[in-house]
């Protein structure tokens, strides 16, 4: 199951208190004050792992505590340190405070790492507190408490490549034909229920990475239809990548509909390098391809790329015009 988005609370272990004591050895005159510091409590770590691809152990587990320091002992020995709790979580990983949405840290690389609640600091034994006109104080600190926070994990996919397009465009056998991703393609509406990933091998030892989300459709940024769910993780590809159904009565149209829907997303969509495919040839006459134009896109003409998963055709054409855009 893929899960992107989900909120938990982490709380640091509390630091252990100081002792008090004194040494009480025999042959040992005037002992003094022994008593031993309190360990810290362990920390609250998380750290980005290329191996993850969900946060779906987030969606059953929503509290993780970690240990307390140990108190102090006699004889000037400190109280262990508590252990630290390391939340492992998907490259790609924002973390945000719960109360005010204010971005904690951003998890873009393999074991990025970020303490989110700080461990409590271990109390003073009396022998810290010990002084020439004190020598025997009865005083020692308490351990402090750890940290607690509630958090908001949102897990955006990183991808050279975006795929848009309205439901059954053809998007989910595109990125089967480019790539060993086995999305589920049917013949209704929403098949893709979530985003797939799939690496491109190009030419010879090269390769990229592209993103396919649930379709768009109009009224997507006003929370219509699925993609408004997964756009985010489309703001951290390159280049984004239109697929538009050839068949369409309008296909000038049909591509303005998602512009739009994008730029009401987020402004940072709408200024992206842009490719524009046509699928399904197969279906069209060669008559119809040759009335295929160019469309007016940020004051920029970009001729669209026409081919066909099924016959192939036009698809080398496509991951070049792919490759030269993410290089340039």
């Amino acid at each position: 199951m893929f899960i992107d988005y989900t909120e938990i609370q982490v709380a640091a272990g509390n630091g252990g208190d100081g002792a008090i004591a004194f040494r009480r050895e025999k042959y040992v005159p005037k002992g003094g004050p022994s008593g031993g510091n309190g360990g810290n409590g362990g920390n609250i770590i998380i750290k980005a792992h290329h191996n993850l691809t969900t946060l779906l152990d987030f969606r059953y587990k929503r509290k993780y505590k970690a240990e307390n320091g140990a108190p102090g002992g006699n004889s000037l020995k400190d109280g262990k340190y508590g252990n630290h709790v390391i939340l492992k979580v998907p490259i790609g990983t924002i973390v945000k405070d719960q109360a005010t949405k204010k971005i904690i840290c951003d998890l873009k690389e393999n074991y990025d790492e970020y303490i989110l609640a700080k461990g409590g600091k271990g109390g003073k034994g009396n022998s810290n507190f010990a002084t020439s006109t004190n020598q025997a104080p009865r005083k020692a600190e308490l351990g402090r408490a750890g940290e607690i926070r509630k958090i908001i994990l949102e897990l955006k996919l990183i991808a050279d490549v975006g795929l848009v397009g309205f439901p059954n465009a053809g998007k989910s056998t595109f990125i089967s034909k480019i790539s060993a991703a086995k999305p589920k393609i049917a013949d209704y509406p929403f098949t893709t229920l979530e985003p797939n990933l799939g690496i491109v091998q190009y030419r010879d030892y090269n390769s990229f990475i592209v993103a396919d989300i649930p379709g768009i459709i109009e009224g997507a940024h006003k929370g219509k239809g699925l993609g408004i769910k997964f756009l985010r993780h489309i703001e951290r590809t390159k280049i984004l990548l239109f697929l538009i159904d050839i068949s369409s009565q309008d296909y000038v149209k049909d591509f303005n509909v998602l512009f739009n829907e994008l730029k009401s997303y987020s402004e940072v969509l709408s200024k992206k390098k842009i490719v524009v495919g046509l699928s399904k040839a197969d279906i069209v006459t060669d008559e119809e391809i040759n009335k295929i134009s160019y469309l007016n896109i940020n004051r920029k003409k970009i001729t669209p790329i026409i081919f066909s998963s099924v016959s192939g055709k036009g698809i080398q054409k496509l991951l070049d015009e792919l490759w030269k855009t993410l290089n340039n």
